[in-house]
């Protein structure tokens, strides 16, 4: 049986998170070998970290919600946030999924006082000299439809640019946009702190997950 493939790939903006269609998708991004796909999805307005495998397991494992995994976000949003705008994203806020209000779990939220060191986004967000702005990083253990986005702005704060950090440890620290990895299994969950055999019996490895503040340049 032939090993699996791991890519990670920093999605640029504007790129569709799927192989197929007329639009710019992952096609248009590299060459990525047959039988591949990506773990999830970023909205084609999202940038940042998408991992591209074949191990139908991870996928499972990464998807299904009783396996809670860290990933981050670093949000770029209208406006600077309030401390209680920021605790109200910590301890849950009520977002739209599915036509029913859903009160999201809680999460890490940080406002980050400097520029971060990521790549340029191609267009750039509209600057508007009367109104600031400002970035916050907000890491998470589930994943619904554009939930970011719908947290922040259900705080008063809509969010401006979006860029997935980290899975775990698995960071896109250091890439360009457009720059595509591929790594190994055993690296790839050592990122993702999975433990082969506990993985292969299908334990739950989500239960007690423990936020974190991962590593972000910043500009000097």
């Amino acid at each position: 049986m032939p090993n699996n493939r791991y890519f990670v790939l920093y999605k640029p903006f504007g790129i569709l998170s799927q192989f197929s269609g007329e639009e710019d998708t992952l096609k248009n991004v590299a060459d990525f070998p047959p039988d591949v796909y990506p773990v999830g999805r970023l909205d084609k307005d999202s940038e940042g970290l998408l991992l591209i495998t074949d191990d139908k397991p991870l996928n499972h494992y990464l998807l299904d919600p009783k396996f809670g995994h860290l990933r981050s976000y670093l949000a770029q949003v209208e406006g600077i946030p309030t401390e209680e705008a920021i605790r109200q994203l910590q301890s849950g806020t009520e977002i739209n999924v599915d036509s029913k209000l859903y009160q999201t779990k809680k999460a890490f939220a940080k406002i980050l006082s400097e520029n971060l060191m990521l790549p340029d986004r191609n267009p750039p967000i509209r600057y508007r000299k009367s109104i600031p702005d400002s970035w916050i990083q907000l890491t998470l253990t589930e994943g619904k439809n554009r939930q970011v986005r719908k947290m922040t702005a259900a705080v008063g704060y809509p969010t401006l640019r979006l860029v997935r950090w980290s899975m775990e440890n698995l960071t896109i620290e250091g890439f360009a946009s457009g720059e595509v990895r591929e790594f190994g299994k055993e690296e790839i969950y050592k990122l993702l702190k999975i433990k082969a055999d506990r993985f292969e019996k299908g334990e739950n490895m989500g239960s007690d997950k423990t936020f974190s503040r991962p590593s972000v340049k910043r500009k000097r």
